[in-house]
């Protein structure tokens, strides 16, 4: 996996190496920043409670003071609300973005707009493999044949390592979205990474999110004007019909509605 930072000024790739230790703490268990993942525990849990009937922009500044250059913020760039609330909590804040290889145009685009335009870091993490690499180990197609193992590969494994130096990480998960998300504390525990996870719009509707997006004249993904209200790698994206469930195009026809990264 590599990671590529594009800031204000410059552009730095290097490679980002897998964590050795499990779920994110070191070899004297503690987590980046210095506390035990009991501390980390404890914190989230606490900061859940309090910050329940928050702002978006308050529990941002709350993870900004607590956590510094150990909070970073992960977007799909299907619209970058929670990076520029976040930038308003924190500016500079770091925003990673999992390229795997099969996204959109339009969404390579969008997060060439953020970069350029908004006051953060961009971190684009990739896999180990590229797409031409995993075909020739895997086969072709793999989205097709096991969804999950290629979710794993170009998904799951490159955020956990790029999550490896934060020791809390904010999305843009909302309780509205899905039933697998209705329970969406706005901070919480990630157990399989020990880490402290931030979901601030997790109280907002989507009639919230665009209102946010017209106030603030937000970049969003062209995509979403398309027939996509939700979107993820093009081979397992569809356009959604009047009526359906705003994430029906995401791996429509399996029994399949994450990619493994909240769950």
């Amino acid at each position: 996996m590599t990671a590529t930072r594009t800031g204000a000024e410059t552009t730095q790739e290097h490679p980002a190496h897998a964590e050795q230790h499990p779920a994110g703490a070191d070899r004297a268990g503690l987590t980046p920043g210095g506390h035990t993942a009991e501390e980390l525990k404890a914190l989230a849990e606490q900061a859940g409670r309090d910050l329940e009937e928050a702002s978006p922009l308050e529990i941002l500044r709350w993870a900004a003071e607590t956590f510094g250059k150990r909070f970073c913020v992960t977007s799909s760039m299907e619209d970058a609300v929670v990076a520029h609330l976040a930038s308003r909590a924190m500016p500079g804040v770091d925003v990673v973005f999992l390229d795997t290889g099969y996204h959109f145009p339009e969404t390579i685009g969008t997060r060439d707009a953020v970069a350029e335009v908004m006051d953060v870091t961009v971190i684009t993490l990739t896999p180990r493999q590229t797409v031409a690499e995993q075909d020739a180990e895997y086969g072709p197609e793999l989205h097709d044949r096991d969804p999950d193992l290629c979710c794993a590969l170009r998904k799951v494994k490159p955020l956990e390592q790029g999550l490896s130096s934060y020791a809390a990480w904010a999305t843009g998960l909302r309780r509205d979205e899905s039933p697998t998300r209705a329970n969406t504390p706005v901070v919480g525990w990630d157990e399989k990474r020990q880490k402290v996870k931030v979901s601030p719009i997790a109280r907002w509707t989507q009639d919230d999110v665009d209102a946010y997006v017209a106030e603030h004249g937000v970049i969003t993904n062209l995509l979403l004007m398309d027939g996509y209200p939700s979107i993820g790698c093009a081979p397992c994206t569809r356009r959604v019909a009047e009526g359906e469930d705003a994430r029906a195009g995401r791996w429509a026809g399996r029994n399949k509605t994450e990619c493994g990264l909240h769950g």
